[in-house]
Formats: C-alpha cells, structure tokens, sequence
C-alpha cells in the first residue's frame, strides 16, 4: 500500500541530496578560488611543463570527467587534462536503434565535440585541454602509448572510460571513428531492413525491442520475429516493463520467440536455425544481443583487477582495485559497480565521483568522495513503435510505468545537442578539430 509512495519519497530525497551536494562543491570551489586569489603572487612565474591528467575514452563518462577537471582546476595548477578518443564525434547511442529504420536523421547521431568544455578550455594561454585523435595501445604505470605514431604520454592520474561494446555493431554501437562512415553504416542498415521482407532480431533487451517496434510500425507489412533466450524479453528489469514491452508488440504483430537461440543463419536457404532445431524464413537478421566491457589495457596493467564479467573492479573511491596504482581510476560502462542498470545517469554521476577525488588528489589530499549506487540511476525510457514510449523507474521490488506519446521520429537528438553545448543540427567538426591540433 504504502511502496510507492515511499518509493516517489526516497527518490526525490536523492534527487535533493544530488542537488545540495552540487551546491556545497560549487560554494567550496568559489571559496578555493577567492583563497587562492588573494593568497597568489602578483609577479608572473616561471612556466612549468604540466602535469598531465590523462582520460581514456570520450562517451559521455569519460566527457564529462573531462569538463568537470578542466571546470574545477584551479588556474595555476600544474596539471591539464589530456583526452585520447578515436572518434571524432560524440556518438549518441540511445538513437541509433531508430535511426537503423528511419531515413534521414542518421546525422543526428553525431555530436560535435567540444562544446561540452568549459570555454577557453583549448586556449593556448591557460587552456586546460588537450585532445589527441587517437587510440590508447598500452599503459603502463606512469604512461600511456599512442596507437598511430606510438608517442609516449606520461601522466599524473589515469581516468579509464572505455565503456563497453567496442567490438560490437549496430544497433547497439557504430563501428566507425568517422561521422561519414557512420552515417553510412546506419545508411546500409536501414536499406537492409526496408528491402527485407522476413526480418529476424536476436536479443530482447533494449535495443532489439526498439529496433524491431521501430521496423514493424514503419512497415506493417514485413514479417518481424524477435528471438530472445530468455524466458522474458528485457529480463533485467521488473515485470510491468516486460509486460509492456511483450504487449507492445503483440499490437503490432511481431512474433516473439523466448527461451531460444539463433545457433546459424543459411543466407542461400533464407533461414535462421534455432538452438532447439526450429527454422525461420530469414532474408534479414540483426544481432542485438549484450555487449562486453573495453577493459583490455587494464587487463595488461593489472590482470586481478578485472572481474570474471570482464569489468574492472573498483573501490567506492572508483580507484580501480590495485593499491600499487592509486592514481588510476575507472568510471563508466567498464567499471563494475554493481549498478544495476548502467547508463548516461550513472556514467555521469560516476565521472562526477572521479573527477573530484582527481582534483582533490592533485591538491595533495586523499580521494574522499564515493559512489552510490542508487535505484533511480536505473530508469529507461523505452520505445515502442515510431509513436509510442514507456517511462520505467523501481527499486527492484516497486515500479512506476509511464506510457506516453512521441511526437518527434528523432525522439531526444536535440536535447542531447543542446546538453552537450552543440546547436542542433550545425556540425562545427572542422573548427574543433583546428583547435585540438594548435594546442597539441
């Protein structure tokens, strides 16, 4: 009787303790600074080469790691942040199931780089970020190894926000570095399952579920199977969402196959063999199953602090679980937290954590803040067909469901531009990419 109100109570105390504990970091950095202002000498110093604070990985963790250092270093310090990514835009995954059916948004899903920053963040004079276009290839306990030209990069403190699916493909992740060759990856999708007349989709989490509501709403006519091996499609969740999940596609005739496997596909029969020997007409088929975690450079650094699911292991601190390297952290999809369903909220709130123990840790003192997971971290906004969501929030034991409408096909792609300081939709690639190199 009593669950849900308690629940809509103990969720609104965390979003309160989230924005008083902004609020007392924020007042304490103004204090920070106004010490430090009145405590620093008049006559310029002698420069010093920084200190350099190096970030593995730019998705939203390893983005927003990198904003809150490069907000809160105070002005003089030594130490700069160094972010190494590969990719040259921001890619926004939570659109990229829709965007492998639907025409002409695919642009959407890339996300200029660098807005995010606070400003003069690349400045030549007092900028505290340089970006480097590259791949880690090793790291050792003072340095990390550039993939292409294999330049040494010493540092102070090494954030690891890898995330995960790194060998996976679409719908779940774009196996590409470059927007053009993304775009035309969705591009090739979204021909193959408007030329398919019998599409089959391995995987009932998130993205298989909105990938085949998307492709069945838009083409009624197609015969749209979804395998899962599960007895229930999006297992990891409370029962209302997988009631609502398996009832939104029953109203839209999709078959669901629970319990079972694909084992093979036969392209020049057409089908797709079962694990339990049943075969279906299949000219289409589409993996959407789980993704592994990136943690292979951890993996070489210091084996016991992988988990048996592939996640490095880390301390409430986020220092990973090696007490030889305490400068280096793990935030993100690749760090195991035991939070229960991972995504941007508790990505962001984990680089949050990291980012302040970094900070506090150049000051000389101990890492102090921890992270927490918490219930309301989990909640998904799933969607079901080109006009139709659900909203899902529960502790594991109590669940609110929020039905609700879509009225934009390119659903939250504007409000992720806008939050990630990118007027949608103006690529500014070429004026990022200028300023990264001047100041390398």
């Amino acid at each position: 009787m009593l669950e849900k109100p308690l629940l809509v109570i103990n969720g609104v105390g965390f979003a309160l303790s989230l924005v008083l504990a902004a609020l007392r970091r924020s007042l304490s950095f103004r204090l920070k600074l106004l010490r430090h202002s009145m405590s620093s000498s008049s006559s310029p110093s002698e420069p010093k080469k920084p200190k350099n604070i190096v970030i593995i990985g730019a998705s939203i963790a390893g983005y927003t790691a990198a904003r809150t250092i490069a907000q809160y270093l105070l002005p003089d310090s030594e130490y700069r942040v160094v972010v190494v990514e590969p990719r040259d835009h921001f890619h926004f995954t939570w659109v990229l199931p829709r965007f492998c059916v639907v025409e002409d948004h695919e642009h959407k899903a890339f996300i200029p780089y660098g807005g995010y920053l606070p400003a003069g963040s690349f400045e030549a004079d007092g900028g505290k970020v340089a970006w480097i276009k590259d791949r880690v290839a090793r790291v050792s306990k003072d340095s990390v190894s550039m993939e292409s030209t294999g330049e040494e990069i010493p540092y102070g403190f090494l954030i690891v926000a890898t995330g995960s699916g790194a060998t996976d493909s679409l719908p779940s992740r774009v196996p590409a570095t470059d927007k053009a060759q993304g775009m035309e990856l969705l591009r090739e999708m979204q021909k193959r399952i408007r030329e398919s007349k019998d599409l089959v989709v391995v995987g009932g989490g998130a993205a298989g579920v909105e990938l085949v509501t998307d492709a069945k709403s838009k083409y009624p006519e197609k015969r749209v199977v979804l395998v899962h091996s599960r007895d229930a499609v999006m297992h990891r969740f409370g029962p209302k969402l997988q009631n609502a999940a398996m009832d939104g596609m029953e109203k839209l005739g999709i078959e669901v196959i629970t319990g079972d496997r694909v084992i093979s596909e036969d392209k020049e029969k057409g089908i797709a063999v079962l694990k339990s020997g049943r075969e279906i007409v299949c000219d289409c088929l589409v993996n959407c199953t789980g993704q592994r975690p990136d943690s292979r450079l951890i993996a070489q650094l210091s084996p016991a602090s992988i988990s048996e699911s592939g996640h490095i292991l880390t301390k409430p601190t986020l220092q990973i679980q090696d007490d030889s390297l305490p400068n280096v952290y793990a935030c993100g999809d690749v760090s195991e937290t035991n939070t229960t369903h991972p995504n941007s909220r508790s990505a962001m709130r984990q680089a949050t954590t990291v980012a302040y123990n970094v900070i506090s840790a150049t000051e000389g003192n101990e890492p102090k803040e921890t992270y927490v997971p918490h219930w309301m971290d989990g909640g998904i906004k799933l969607t079901l067909g080109l006009d139709k969501s659900v909203a899902n929030v529960g502790d594991g034991k109590t669940e609110f469901l929020i039905p609700s409408k879509e009225k934009n096909v390119a659903l939250m792609s504007a409000g992720a531009w806008h939050k990630l300081g990118a007027k949608p939709f103006v690529d500014n690639e070429s004026e990022f990419l200028s300023k990264i190199r001047s100041k390398i």
